[in-house]
């Protein structure tokens, strides 16, 4: 009876360490394995075997990239505190796992002193405005820097970014002055232009109104000129002779005179002989009249000027 019983005994215990000997390594992950405290060997993904109660897994090791948000408060050279964010992402390297683990303790905390230092480094260097423009250059330079140091204990910085520079309200309220204000000065300067070209058109849209004004004035007297100068020919192709002729012309030309001014949105009141046709008889009689006075007024004048002629010429 007791053989059986050892017997199972026996095989449960070497069931139990068979068991106890395999262990399987996630993907991305990596296994340390010491013997009696000292490294043995850096399980990869898979299965494996140990010796129980010799062997055992001092650290699960991720291989994944990790990502450290680090942020600093820095001046710039122009004097200007700002808060700077920067995101970080590092990784172990399969073939530095047992570097990692045992040479540095707090790989998280040793990466966020060197990222401070290197950001207090780099930005007092530069000014605000270079600090924003130049972000990526930055980032790149921390990044080496950071990156050299940390390959000592087996991790590799892959990527470094600066996701935000934020100064002061009072600082950021400044700038935003100083942007509306080149704004405005570039928008005043645009006004005037636009101003300075809608003068000039329009001046020389004036010039062009007055030209053809000019022109069209000048031809309206030509026609007329030529209008009369028909209608003489016309009368004295019936018969009158020329005193008539420029009576008649004379009088149609006063008629409408009379006619253009009782049209006229600013005409005031006309007053016109009453009488018809006997009113208009007066009109004409009173317009030879003054017609023939002022001929003689002139041929007198004539007269005159002939005769002093002729005694300058005798003396």
């Amino acid at each position: 009876m007791g053989g059986p019983i050892a017997l199972i005994i026996i095989l449960v215990i070497i069931l139990w360490i068979f068991l106890a000997s395999l262990y399987v390594v996630p993907q991305q992950r990596a296994y340390i394995i010491e013997r009696f405290g000292k490294f043995h060997s850096v399980s990869g993904a898979g299965i494996h075997m140990k010796i129980p109660l010799v062997d055992r897994i001092a650290t699960k090791t991720s291989l994944r990239v990790n990502q450290l948000i680090v942020k600093v408060e820095t001046k710039t050279l122009d004097n200007v505190f700002v808060n700077v964010v920067v995101s970080t992402q590092f990784r172990v390297e399969a073939p530095n796992v047992a570097k990692a683990y045992y040479e540095l303790q707090d790989p998280a905390g040793q990466l966020r002193s060197y990222m401070e230092d290197a950001l207090r480094s780099a930005i007092p260097m530069l000014t605000l405005d270079d600090a924003f423009a130049r972000k990526d250059d930055v980032a790149s330079d921390v990044q080496k820097t950071v990156g050299q140091e940390m390959a000592r204990f087996g991790f590799t910085v892959v990527r470094t970014l600066i996701t935000s520079i934020d100064p002061s309200n009072q600082v950021k309220a400044a700038m935003d002055s100083i942007n509306a204000a080149q704004r405005e000065k570039e928008a005043t300067r645009e006004r005037a232009e636009a101003n300075r070209i809608a003068i000039e058109t329009q001046a020389a849209a004036e010039a062009e109104r007055t030209r053809l004004q000019g022109e069209g004035q000048a031809n309206y007297r030509r026609e007329i000129a030529n209008g009369i100068v028909d209608q003489i020919k016309s009368l004295q192709g019936v018969g009158m002779d020329i005193d008539d002729v420029n009576n008649v012309v004379l009088f149609n030309q006063y008629l409408d005179v009379m006619r253009s001014l009782s049209e006229s949105n600013n005409a005031k009141t006309v007053v016109l002989p009453a009488s018809t046709p006997g009113g208009y008889g007066d009109l004409f009689t009173q317009m030879t009249n003054a017609l023939v006075s002022a001929q003689e007024a002139k041929g007198t004048e004539t007269l005159s000027n002939a005769s002093r002629k002729g005694i300058h010429n005798a003396e």
